[in-house]
């Protein structure tokens, strides 16, 4: 409403006083005084449609209207605060409601309007006579927080500064437009910031809000929403207004809405006591009892009515009030009022009644014959209990905070004079406004009274549970306090059913150690937790991480951990049969050796080619030790000697067998063209052949050797296995799959071809009996190392490739290695040591009467007999 509004509304209740000498205010305490002082009570509730006001309020309308009572004559009697000077008081009763509050504040506005009386006539003719009204220098009031802001709104335009007991809601710290407002009582952003710290300290961080309609609960809601909000932490689930004029069944939707998200049991209410109890008793209804924790402003506070026959659904209510203390002075006074010695008070009477549950006899009333008479010598306290009202001390407090600035602005303008002085007739209200803002003293309660820039006082709240089991006494207990910052004591709170451990109130459990939030869009307190999978492991809160390439996660996937190195080692299963079969390989192989050179110029030892013989059977030794080399550890050395001898053995096999082999065929394919024997056939070009071949393995392995120096590598990838757990690192050298096949290759190649010249050398004569040796041992060794190549690849992706490939190339080089140790060498040894008679010098025959169908042969073999060449060809007679 606009100044112009308020205005005409002052003058026309004006008009309304009539043209009366005795123009009184029936409705209102009126005590006189140097200092006249506004003040604004809730004396009575609301009443009915229609009717301005209803029943008389005992705690928060008489004892506050009492207290200020108190204070007055408390102040009036010091003779330290505002000597030689009385403050009086003009008490207004506002009925609990803003609009009729704003219609009785304009009794504090009256002396500050200049009247023009000149054209109007009472109905004899004469001027009317208008007792000129007492001016109000400040009020004290009102309670509710949409009343002051109502009548702030009227005062500000007047210049009358206004100090509220009571009023809390956010919305009147603003300086701006409540600049003549102040308050001994912190305000609900305060409050709210304290409660969002007790959600906090519970660990809860998805609650649901309450609120009565009006500016006292949708101000303190939304000052938890925008601190809760702005702080971060805590998520508001629902928030629920409960209108001024309810429904019926209005109190069970709001439960089922509440339920619609059980997880936000936490429940912050702003609320007045009749819809808090209403609330608890819709809760009841849906046997819902001990589901919802409750977080209470200081409109629950510590008061019993809310909770009335709701105890049990109220257990465990977390309660907030402003630091007080009993004022004894107070009570000391109080129960001593009489219906004889307080007559000041107007409604005291209806008090009274109320409270000694009697009837006084008016003068023109019939009284009710039902109801029992007052006797006027009933005592407060006596037969009627009586217990302070919580706000008492904070409306001292305010009639104190006023006196004082009132007295100090005296000791600035007026020093040294007695009593009310020029500077002070009128007292202006912007000066006394800023000495309002300027006062600090120890209150009522022994605290210091004081304001802040926006007339706001500090915020200092007891904070309550109600707690109903294990108790000896139930009821409310104190559990902590804040001031600036919250001291909680967990330990002496407990909840529905005497448990002592704290109720969860939020959205989404927390995630386990190894798995992150995924946020649920738009609510930042829900999240889903997912595992970090694989090799990731938890970076932080809401992000997964590969661990590094030789890394694994822990356990509980929170950080990463060295994979662990392998190796086939000496003692391990898969090593145990190639080491056996290398052993019985090495030892046999020496045994022939030693066996040959003590054997040496035998007939079976020269017939077998001595020369070939020897270098033969050092390529299967060699064969067998490789074994030991693909065992041990890998290093520098190890993988050099792995790539020099891996296809050294066998290319000195297979060199020494294709020499032969291909010695036999080109005699006998000669032999069927030409007497002439073919060219490098003796022992020394045989020996020059064999080693020409082996020779192309030694330069390849030495280019290699040059080109990449061998070392030894940790392969992560051939043993990483999808369960990290099972994750491991292999020592091994720097050869791949097809390097190791590569090495063989060229053995493989000679292995072939020889292959190829046995199977061609198949039909030579009996005589030549090396020939089919040698067939069987190529095609025996074609078989096993066929057999090989699946296996070796087939497990290429195997997690126990390095033990399967590493035996299988072990085993197959071994049993290629007894393969040609046990077909050309084995029958040899066997005669020469356990048929010695057989070892002995034969006579010779013709190649004629060996090969009677191959005319050539037997020439080739006349000419080689001659030259001594095909006396070490020849075998046995039979």
């Amino acid at each position: 409403m606009d100044p112009a509004g308020f205005l005409l509304l002052c003058l026309w209740s004006l008009w309304t006083l009539g043209c009366s000498q005795a123009a009184t205010q029936a409705d209102s305490i009126k005590i006189e005084g140097d200092i006249t002082l506004g003040g604004l009570f809730p004396v009575h509730s609301r009443g009915p449609a229609g009717v301005p006001c209803g029943e008389v309020k005992k705690e928060k309308g008489i004892h506050r209207m009492e207290a200020m009572l108190y204070a007055l004559d408390q102040i009036n009697s010091d003779p330290d605060l505002l000597p030689n000077m009385t403050l009086g008081a003009r008490i207004l009763d506002t009925c609990s409601r803003d609009t009729y509050a704003l219609e009785q504040s304009l009794t504090f506005v009256q002396a500050l309007i200049q009247k023009d009386t000149s054209g109007v006539r009472c109905s004899n003719g004469e001027p009317p006579i208008i007792a000129k009204p007492e001016r109000v220098v400040a009020v004290i009031g009102a309670s509710a927080s949409s009343v002051s802001i109502m009548v702030a709104n009227v005062l500000r335009l007047f210049a009358i500064p206004q100090i509220s007991y009571a009023s809390t809601a956010p919305e009147l710290s603003d300086s701006n437009r409540y600049d003549y407002f102040s308050r001994v009582v912190p305000p609900d952003s305060y409050q709210a910031q304290a409660m969002l710290d007790i959600v906090k300290a519970m660990g809860w961080n998805y609650v649901s809000t309450l609120a009565s309609e009006g500016n006292y609960g949708e101000s303190g809601v939304d000052a938890f929403m925008q601190i809760s909000r702005e702080a971060g932490g805590v998520c508001i689930a629902q928030s629920i207004k409960i209108p001024r004029e309810p429904k019926p069944g209005e109190f069970d939707k709001m439960i089922k809405r509440l339920m619609e998200t059980p997880n936000a049991r936490g429940i912050i209410i702003f609320a007045n006591e009749d819809d808090i109890k209403r609330v608890l008793e819709a809760a009841r209804r849906a046997n819902l009892t001990g589901q919802f924790l409750w977080v209470g402003s200081d409109s629950w506070g510590s008061k019993i009515s809310p909770i009335l026959k709701q105890e049990e659904v109220a257990e465990g209510a977390v309660t907030i009030l402003p630091k007080r203390a009993s004022v004894e002075g107070f009570d000391q006074y109080f129960t001593t009022r009489s219906l004889e010695n307080n007559r000041r008070n107007i409604w005291f009477a209806e008090y009274w009644e109320e409270d000694f549950r009697c009837k006084l006899t008016r003068p023109g009333l019939q009284p009710d014959e039902g109801a029992r008479k007052c006797t006027g010598e009933e005592r407060i306290g006596r037969d009627a209990t009586y217990e302070q009202e919580g706000k008492v001390q904070f409306v001292i407090d305010a009639v104190y905070a006023m006196a004082h600035a009132l007295h100090n602005m005296h000791l600035d303008l007026c020093p040294g004079h007695t009593g009310v002085c020029e500077k002070m007739d009128p007292i202006q209200g912007q000066t006394l406004l800023r000495y309002i803002l300027a006062v600090n003293f120890n209150g009522s309660a022994g605290t210091p009274v004081m304001f802040n820039e926006n007339g706001d006082a500090p915020g200092r709240y007891d904070i309550f549970q109600y707690q109903l089991t294990n108790t000896t006494t139930p009821g409310y207990k104190a559990i902590g306090q804040w001031t600036e910052y919250l001291r909680l004591n967990i330990d002496e709170m407990q909840w529905s059913g005497g448990q002592k451990e704290i109720p969860s109130s939020v959205c989404s459990l927390p995630c386990n150690p190894g798995e992150r939030k995924k946020m649920v869009k738009g609510v930042p307190c829900c999240w889903h937790c997912e595992l970090c999978d694989g090799y990731q492991y938890q970076l932080d809160e809401f992000n997964c991480e590969m661990c590094p390439f030789d890394m694994r996660p822990n356990l509980n996937r929170t950080a990463c951990r060295p994979t662990p190195i392998v190796k086939l080692e000496w003692s391990s299963p898969w090593a145990i049969l190639p080491i056996f079969l290398a052993m019985v390989g090495i030892v046999g192989t020496i045994f022939i050796i030693i066996t040959f050179i003590r054997f040496n110029d035998t007939p079976i030892v020269r017939a077998s080619g001595r020369e070939l013989s020897y270098v033969l059977l050092t390529g299967i030794f060699l064969i067998y030790t490789i074994t030991f080399l693909m065992i041990a550890e890998p290093g520098i050395g190890v993988c050099a000697l792995r790539r020099l001898f891996l296809g050294l053995g066998m290319s000195i096999s297979y060199s020494a067998l294709l020499t032969k082999t291909n010695r036999i065929y080109r005699i006998f394919e000669q032999g069927k063209k030409s007497v002439t024997p073919p060219k490098f056939i003796s022992p020394t070009s045989q020996l020059v052949i064999t080693f020409s071949l082996i020779s192309v393995q030694i330069v390849a392995v030495v280019i290699w050797l040059g080109v990449a120096p061998p070392h030894s590598i940790i392969d992560y990838e051939e043993q990483r296995t999808p369960n990290p757990e099972f994750a491991q690192g292999v020592l091994k050298c720097d050869m791949s799959d097809l390097s190791i096949i590569s090495c063989l290759s060229y053995s493989i190649i000679l292995m072939v071809t020889c292959t190829v010249y046995a199977i061609k050398a198949r039909g030579v004569p009996e005589n030549f009996n090396e020939a089919k040796p040698i067939g069987f041992t190529m095609y025996t060794t074609c078989i096993v190392w066929l057999a090989f190549v699946p296996i070796f690849f087939g497990t290429a992706q195997s997690a126990e490739k390095i033990y399967i490939q590493t035996t299988t190339l072990t085993i197959s080089m071994s049993l290629s290695a007894y393969v040609s140790l046990g077909m050309l060498y084995v029958p040899k040894v066997y005669v020469i040591i356990f048929h010695p008679e057989q070892n002995v010098q034969k006579r010779k025959r013709s190649f004629k009467a060996a090969a009677t169908a191959v005319n050539a042969s037997t020439r080739l073999s006349q000419k080689g007999a001659q030259n001594g060449e095909s006396k070490d060809e020849k075998p046995d007679s039979k």
